[in-house]
């Protein structure tokens, strides 16, 4: 598979307010293939959300080098939609113009875009909520919302950070099946990032793990679960095997639980 983005050791140190030194990440390594369902997985505080707005240019690296089809990262690109845990929505907007507020920040025209933003909309099941305002629908309808948002310019990349974190577990479960569906037609490069490890190894072609910080890519597994996934899978014995090794891949002195 052709690489869409390679991170070459890759590191971020903060400074704090007592001017204290802090490595968030230290010399990670990663190749993400074009069209590929690449979860990242590791214990909190471990620097995933550091790394995907890395690679989404929203930060820069203290040291090494991201490059996205071969060109080094300089900064944002409309190439890349993001979903973040909490969907954002803007509370006075209508389901509809909080779909196309990213055509208006892009300068670009609603009423080209109208038509896509409502065959996104019947695509997550929201079909009929098109006039309604985010205090209406509930949370996992708003991140279904915040998905039609981050696709609605097309962007080959999408980078989700911990976007369903915030849903109980049957609605998280949902909306995971929901959102390999909408991957399957649209067949976007999507980088998710997740704490839960049987969340990660359902959704992936392949898992990156990391370990506590100073953050490092450790392994990649490729996942080799048939598709369409479904729930079902989580109570398989290689469902089972691909935990345990990231178990131990995050924290290798420790016996998998």
């Amino acid at each position: 598979m052709a690489v869409f983005i390679s991170v070459e050791r890759v590191s971020k140190r903060y400074q704090t307010r007592a001017r204290a030194l802090v490595a968030a990440l230290e010399a990670v390594s990663l190749e993400i293939h074009a069209d590929e369902f690449l979860t990242i997985v590791g214990p909190s505080g471990c620097g995933k959300s550091t790394l995907l707005k890395l690679i989404g240019g929203l930060l820069a690296p203290t040291g090494g080098t991201i490059r996205v089809r071969g060109t080094p990262l300089d900064g944002p690109s409309a190439d890349v939609g993001m979903v973040f845990q909490s969907p954002v929505l803007l509370p006075w907007r209508t389901v509809l113009d909080n779909i196309l507020f990213p055509i208006e920040i892009l300068g670009r025209s609603r009423s080209q875009y109208r038509a896509e933003a409502e065959r996104l909309i019947d695509l997550v099941g929201l079909k009929g909520f098109e006039r309604s305002v985010p205090r209406e629908l509930s949370g996992g309808m708003q991140q279904r919302v915040s998905i039609c948002r981050a696709l609605i310019h097309d962007p080959p990349l999408l980078l989700m950070d911990e976007p369903f974190g915030a849903l109980d577990a049957m609605t998280r479960e949902e909306m995971g099946m929901e959102l390999l569906r909408v991957w399957s037609e649209r067949r976007k490069t999507v980088v998710f990032v997740t704490h839960s490890i049987p969340e990660a190894i359902l959704l992936a072609d392949r898992v990156a793990v990391m370990t506590p910080r100073p953050g490092r890519i450790v392994d990649v597994l490729q996942i080799d679960l048939p598709r369409p996934r479904s729930i079902r899978m989580e109570f398989s014995g290689e469902f089972q095997k691909y935990a345990e090794a990231i178990r131990a891949a995050i924290a290798p002195s420790r016996e998998p639980a």
